[in-house]
């Protein structure tokens, strides 16, 4: 299972928001790149990347400092926020992003994801945010009225390389996954999925690793990194083991 420490840009920095709301931000490090070199010295093989503003407006905006931690590392980056056409894709693939991640244009858009899943095969992702179960876009400001399973469901034969899927009402708390809702999904779709929201603790893990089997892939880091509630070196040891 793979790990996937997580840098939140917002304004040029890494931050980490409390149950998606963009005005309860902690600034972790002004440095998002050495942020980056931080994890990949700590052992890490995989980051994850989100322009927060960008996911608001609708475009990338955060674009130097993503350059900047692509050229930091050596380790595949996937990235979301923000990037809502087949430019946007190809722009960051030709820079140097490992995987898309298309979001909001998932929803809005579902054909886009189709066709540059088909055009870069294990390049794309579909994050599903949700709230209660349902989908949530523009950066986690806007509810839709589709169901998460529904939306992971549409893309099925689509070839996207995983679904990363987020319960904003434990993200950044630290209290622990929506583990029941996330196995649901990944019971309901062959596509592997990535869990991201509320893991604080070695148990978390624990217990994600032991749903292992329900086609859950990997698992989103981030503000338990930051704080010290998991120690990098304790958390990929236990995936190996």
């Amino acid at each position: 299972m793979r790990l996937y420490p997580a840098i939140d840009l917002k304004d040029g920095q890494c931050v980490r928001l409390f149950k998606g709301d963009m005005k309860a931000a902690t600034i972790y490090n002004e440095d998002a790149a050495a942020q980056a070199r931080r994890f990949e010295a700590a052992g890490f093989e995989y980051l994850h990347v989100v322009d927060l503003n960008g996911a608001v407006s609708g475009k990338a905006v955060n674009h130097a400092v993503v350059k900047n931690i692509i050229a930091a590392v050596n380790m595949p980056v996937q990235l979301g926020g923000g990037i809502r056409d087949r430019a946007g894709v190809e722009t960051w693939l030709e820079a140097g992003i490992s995987r898309v991640i298309l979001g909001t244009a998932a929803v809005k858009n579902p054909a886009l994801v189709e066709e540059v899943a088909a055009a870069h095969p294990g390049k794309i992702a579909v994050g599903i945010d949700a709230r209660g179960g349902m989908v949530a876009v523009e950066g986690w400001v806007k509810a839709s009225t589709m169901k998460a399973i529904d939306l992971a469901k549409m893309f099925e034969d689509a070839g996207v390389a995983a679904i990363i899927y987020t319960d904003i009402a434990r993200d950044g708390t630290l209290d622990g996954p929506n583990l029941d809702e996330t196995a649901a999904l990944a019971d309901a779709i062959s596509i592997p999925v990535i869990l991201s929201g509320g893991i604080g603790t070695m148990q978390h893990l624990r217990d994600v690793k032991a749903r292992s089997h329900r086609n859950i892939e990997g698992i989103i880091i981030g503000r338990a990194l930051y704080e010290n509630t998991i120690q990098p070196y304790d958390a990929l040891a236990l995936m190996q083991a």
